[in-house]
Formats: C-alpha cells, sequence, structure tokens
C-alpha cells in the first residue's frame, strides 16, 4: 500500500493528484448545489483547469527542448504563478468585475486579463497548433482589419486593448465565456461516467464481452471493433479516444485472423467516429447544441440515439459486405470473458439505463442526473471489486490496488476536464474576435444572398465551408464556427433550427475524417502499423454512405426535428436508403460484371428515392423494395465467391501498452 502511495505521488503525479482533487470536490458541490451560477463557477476554475493542464503537459516532457531543464522548470513556475494570480484576482474582484466595472476595467484587471490571455495563447500553441495560428492571425485582424483591401473583409479595426478584455474580463466571450462555462458544468459532469469507468477497468472489460459476442465466424471478428467503439463511445465522446481504447485491443485481434493492417485501422477508424455520436456522452458539439437551442441535454440526446443506431446499423452492414469478400467463413474459438469483466460490463450499462432513467423519466436535471449517475456507478465498481478481490479471492484482480484505481478515477475527470477546458477558452477567443470583427454577420448574409438564390446552393456552400474547417480544426472548433455562421441563415430560410444544427453538427463530425488532418485515422494507423493516408482514405470509403445521412436530414426531417412515432418511422427510411447506398458500393450479386454493375445502379436509384425524395408518401412506398432488395442482395454476396480459408496468424498479444504514448506517437506522425 506505501509502495503505491509512493509512486502515485512521486514527481509531478502527487500535484496533479491534488489539484484534480480540488478540482472534482468543487464541481461536486457546483453539481449539487449550483451556488454562484457558471460564470462565477468559470472564474474561480478556469485558473485551476489550467494550472492541471500546464502540470498534466509538462509531464509529458519539456515544453522547450531547446532551453536547458532549468529554464523549462522556472517558465512553468511563471505560468502556474499567472494562473494563480488570476484566481486571486477573479476571486476577490468578481462582483466588481462582473457588474460595476463592465467597459471600464482597473490597471489590475488589464493586467490579470492580458497574462490570462497570453497564457492560453501560449498554452494553445503548445497543445492545439492550428487554433493558435488561426487565433493569432484573427489578433491581427481585429486590430489591422482597415487595412484590408477587399470590402468583405474590411472593417475599421479596434485597439489591442479590446481584444484583450473581450477575450478575458468581459465575461460573456472569451476564455471566461459561455464556452469555458460549458465545459466546466455540462460537460465535466458527464466526464465523471468516463472517468469512474476507466478507473475500475470497465471500458477494456467491455471490449473483451463484445469480442465473445461477435461470435465463432472469423468474418465476424472486425465487428468486434463496430461493437466495442458503440460501447465505449457512450462515455468517451471522442473519436480519437474510442480509437487508442478500442483499437488497441481490436485492430491486432483483426491482423491475427488476417485483416490486412490498412483495412483494420480504417475499420477501427470509422467505428470510433461513432464516439462523436453516441449518446449519452455524445460528443462536445452536443453539449454546445443545447445550450445554442436553449433546450434540455435530454432533448439532444433523444434525437442522438437514432443517429447513433443509424450509424452502426449501416457501418455493421459495411463491414460484413466487405469481410465476406476478403476473409474466409470457417470458425475460430472466441474468447473467455472471466466474471469480472462480465460483473463490470454489467454495471456500466444498467449505470448508462440508471442515466437516462433519471433525465428521461424521473426529469432529473443534467447535471445531478449525471452526478447520481457517476456517483452510483463508482459505488458498485468498488463493491464488485472489493467482493471479488476480498470474498472470492479473484486472481484477475489480485494486482489491482482500491487506491490506484480511485486516484486513477480523479487524475482521468481532472485530464479530460481540463483539456477540454483549455480548448473551449481557446475556442471563446475565437468566436470573440469574429463577432468583435462582425465577421459572422457578414457571412452569414453572404449565406443568405446564396440561399435567396437557390437553397440547394447554400447546402451545397454551407458543407463546404464547414469541410473546410473541419479539414484543419477539430469537431468541437468546427461546430462552434458552423453554428454561428451556417445556422442562422439556413433558420431564416425556413430551415427547423433542429435540423440546421444537426447539419452542423455531423458536418463537424464528418470533419474529424477529413483529409488532410485526422487524428482518430492516425492513432488507428500507428496502432495497425500501416499507412496514414491508405487508413484514412479508405476509413472514408466506409463512411461514405453514412455522409448521406448529413442530408437526408432535410428531406427525412422528423428524424432530428421531434421524438416518437414520426422520428422511428423516418428513422427506419434512412436506414434503409444507406444500407442500400452501402450494399451498392460493397455488394456483389452475379460474377457476371455487367450485370452486377447494373443490379447495383439501381439499388443505389432506388435508395436515394427513400433517402431524399420530397414526398413522404414516395419514400414510404419505395422504402419496402429498397429492404428487400438489400436483404436478397445480401443473401446472394454471401455466395458470390467466397474466399478461401487461411491460418490464424501469431496472437500479438495485449499491445495496448500506454495509451497516452500512444496518441503522442499519432500526433507526431499526423504532423
Amino acid at each position: 500500500m506505501r509502495s503505491a502511495i509512493a509512486t502515485r505521488l512521486k514527481g509531478l503525479n502527487g500535484p496533479i493528484l491534488l489539484f484534480s482533487t480540488v478540482l472534482l470536490v468543487w464541481l461536486l458541490w457546483y453539481f449539487y448545489t449550483g451556488y454562484g451560477g457558471p460564470q462565477e463557477l468559470a472564474s474561480r476554475l478556469i485558473p485551476v483547469a489550467v494550472i492541471l493542464q500546464i502540470l498534466i503537459m509538462y509531464r509529458g516532457g519539456y515544453f522547450y527542448s531547446w532551453l536547458p531543464a532549468r529554464v523549462n522548470d522556472v517558465l512553468v513556475v511563471i505560468y502556474i504563478a499567472i494562473a494563480l494570480y488570476a484566481f486571486w484576482h477573479f476571486w476577490w474582484e468578481f462582483e466588481e468585475i462582473a457588474i460595476y466595472r463592465q467597459g471600464s476595467y482597473t490597471t489590475q484587471d488589464y493586467i490579470a486579463g492580458l497574462t490570462m490571455f497570453l497564457l492560453v495563447m501560449e498554452l494553445s500553441r503548445l497543445a492545439h497548433p492550428a487554433l493558435f495560428w488561426i487565433n493569432l492571425t484573427l489578433v491581427l485582424y481585429t486590430i489591422y482589419g482597415y487595412l484590408s483591401p477587399f470590402d468583405f473583409f474590411w472593417h475599421p479595426g479596434t485597439t489591442f486593448y479590446r481584444v484583450v478584455t473581450s477575450s478575458t474580463v468581459e465575461l460573456s466571450t472569451g476564455i471566461y465565456g459561455i464556452y469555458g462555462q460549458l465545459a466546466l458544468t455540462l460537460i465535466a459532469a458527464f466526464l465523471l461516467l468516463a472517468a469512474a469507468a476507466r478507473g475500475f477497468g470497465a471500458q477494456s472489460a467491455m471490449i473483451n464481452v463484445m469480442r465473445r459476442l461477435a461470435g465463432r465466424s472469423r468474418q465476424m471478428v472486425p465487428q468486434t471493433a463496430v461493437m466495442g467503439s458503440l460501447a465505449v463511445g457512450t462515455i468517451s465522446g471522442s473519436g480519437s479516444a474510442n480509437a487508442v481504447v478500442v483499437g488497441s485491443i481490436t485492430i491486432p485481434l483483426m491482423k491475427r485472423y488476417g485483416v490486412p493492417g490498412t483495412f483494420a485501422g480504417a475499420v477501427e477508424t470509422s467505428a470510433s467516429m461513432g464516439g462523436l455520436l453516441m449518446p449519452p456522452l455524445m460528443g462536445v458539439g452536443a453539449f454546445l447544441m443545447s445550450e445554442f437551442l436553449g433546450v434540455p441535454y435530454w432533448d439532444v440526446v433523444a434525437r442522438g440515439f437514432t443517429l447513433a443506431i443509424v450509424y452502426y446499423l449501416c457501418l455493421a452492414l459495411a463491414i460484413y459486405l466487405i469481410c465476406v469478400r476478403i476473409l474466409p467463413r470457417d470458425e475460430i474459438t472466441p474468447p473467455v470473458v472471466v466474471t469480472y469483466d462480465q460483473a463490470k460490463t454489467s454495471i456500466f450499462f444498467i449505470s448508462v439505463l440508471f442515466l437516462i432513467f433519471l433525465m428521461g423519466y424521473v426529469g432529473i436535471g443534467e447535471l445531478r442526473a449525471a452526478l447520481f449517475t457517476a456517483g452510483f456507478m463508482f459505488a458498485v465498481l468498488m463493491l464488485a471489486f472489493l467482493y471479488f478481490k476480498y470474498v472470492l479471492k479473484d486472481p484477475n484482480v489480485a494486482e489491482e490496488s482500491l487506491f490506484e484505481n480511485i486516484c486513477l478515477s480523479i487524475e482521468t475527470h481532472g485530464d479530460m476536464t481540463s483539456y477540454l477546458t483549455l480548448l473551449l477558452a481557446t475556442l471563446g477567443i475565437m468566436i470573440g474576435l469574429f463577432t468583435v470583427t462582425g465577421f459572422i454577420n457578414r457571412m452569414g448574409a453572404t449565406l443568405l444572398d446564396l440561399g435567396a438564390w437557390n437553397i440547394l446552393a447554400m447546402i451545397a456552400m454551407a458543407y463546404i465551408f464547414g469541410w473546410l474547417v473541419g479539414a484543419g480544426l477539430p469537431p468541437t472548433a468546427t461546430y462552434i464556427i458552423g453554428a454561428v455562421i451556417i445556422v442562422q441563415p439556413l433558420v431564416s430560410l425556413g430551415v427547423n433550427p433542429w435540423v440546421a444544427h444537426f447539419f452542423v453538427f455531423l458536418i463537424s463530425v464528418w470533419g474529424e475524417l477529413s483529409p488532410p488532418t485526422s487524428l482518430t485515422a492516425a492513432v488507428s494507423a500507428r496502432i495497425a502499423e500501416a499507412s496514414f493516408m491508405k487508413t484514412m482514405w479508405e476509413a472514408l470509403k466506409i463512411c461514405l454512405p453514412l455522409t448521406l445521412m448529413t442530408f437526408a436530414i432535410f428531406t427525412r426531417s422528423n428524424m432530428v426535428v421531434t421524438t416518437g412515432w414520426s422520428q422511428f418511422v423516418d428513422s427506419v427510411l434512412v436506414l434503409i436508403g444507406t444500407s442500400g447506398t452501402a450494399f451498392a458500393m460493397f455488394g456483389r450479386t452475379t460474377t457476371v460484371k455487367p450485370l452486377d454493375w447494373l443490379i447495383r445502379i439501381v439499388i443505389a436509384v432506388v435508395s436515394c428515392v427513400v433517402l431524399f425524395h420530397p414526398n413522404d408518401t414516395v419514400a414510404l412506398w419505395t422504402a419496402p423494395l429498397c429492404a428487400i432488395l438489400v436483404i436478397v442482395g445480401i443473401i446472394r454476396h454471401a455466395s458470390v465467391a467466397p474466399p478461401e480459408a487461411m491460418p490464424d496468424l501469431p496472437d500479438p498479444g495485449d499491445t495496448s501498452g500506454n495509451l497516452d504514448t500512444l496518441v503522442a506517437e499519432a500526433k507526431r506522425d499526423f504532423g
């Protein structure tokens, strides 16, 4: 026990655990009481989150490798001192700044804001270089916009003082604005579930159970990635996190049974993308959507379930169709899942159902529902641990320590919360500067002019704009920019706000897979020891039928506009249409190629009618025909030129290794 404590508190681990604990306790108190409100909470805890992220980043290596170690240490101390100064100043002066000094700040207010602004900018340069350079460009544009030779970009300019105050002490925008507040409230509350699950190893247990459920056929082995990513996606809200946790197990497993490395990485990439769609912890964009729409988060979750179900069912079909062509049909021996893993998996899914019950049936607010569910999950996982370790004396638990599991839960929550707080604070600066320059209004007016000419052209332009943004920015940034620029013009032209926001949300998800950048593909390719570009392009092909869902919500809008029977009908129509498109791309009906191409083209056309025909009656009558064609096609596909049996490859064992190392290596490889 003493050695475990000593190891846990060694080096920077001790301060990280301390600040993680402070952050967690403070947030738990806020989730239960709501004392002070989100703005006051952000003014207190954003400096704490920044300090925690500094320590976590510094534990991974020196910030400036070209400087001596002592200089790096001194700079880190200075960075922490800046955050502590901001904490102290906003602690004592919050009421004065928030109410009485708005628009007329003291010198000390400006110094606190300036130092915090520069610190967040520097940390974003280290953690999110693309966002840093965009923000730096925006700072220059905000000051010198009057020099622009183009009318579209011209504005009268402003001062650096205004840049700093709008990004800090004004509190309504920038670092302390709505995005930082959201990171420390709704998002941090749901991250409690992920922290409890990781602390007691529930994620790896779920993957082992999914491997068992995948069945005895070699062709079904890649479905382990789909089911594992679906399960972990309920609490990850991230494609790259899914790829690390699930892919470190499923990719070596697929390669062992003869799946080519590139395809194995692509399967995991496309499956991990569902982590951004799968409720209850969807991507950060879903929390932002509830804030933009002014609705409870449960309303977003209720609509997100249909999108995620359609995504994973169609994805499973596409992967199956490909696997039938490249893998034999011979049987394999499914793995044995120990009782402790089964127990942890059951506890996890019961907890998710408990959360849905609290939010959807009882009607408890999101913060308390997440708090109660996390407490329930943590308590039951701890009881299960104690029972298996000390009562049953299970050898699978012998090496685990309760203290270590609790510390891992606390650190996991601190790491994820502080990371997202820094990210959203950086995005807060970006959106604040967009607002100051008036760029959002000008871009919105341009889209409105285009929409007045042709709504389809506007949708296409919005998609291209979102795709270009997503090619260089993470999904959260893509969604925020899309939500403030694209949504309002669409709504002004009569598009339902739910449709407009989910359109942007799906664009941001697709942006995570957009060339030339995709961290999810980079992580999967690294684990698979395959080419990053080939893995990404293969994943794009697998996911291509699913991109149709981004546009199908305009015609089958009940999928996201409402809940109930009409939502179910439109969701089934989208599932049938995307499944038909997937079969048209990856299925085979006969060995006679011209006839096969003709049949698949017919299926593709019928599927497009189901997805996009503006008349619901036509779509409803066409859907049964499409479903029959797909079912018959799947049966035929299984009998067309099946591959020969192949021997198993050597078992590579557990290659999960250090998850942080895998992510760091993937980021390095991917630029």
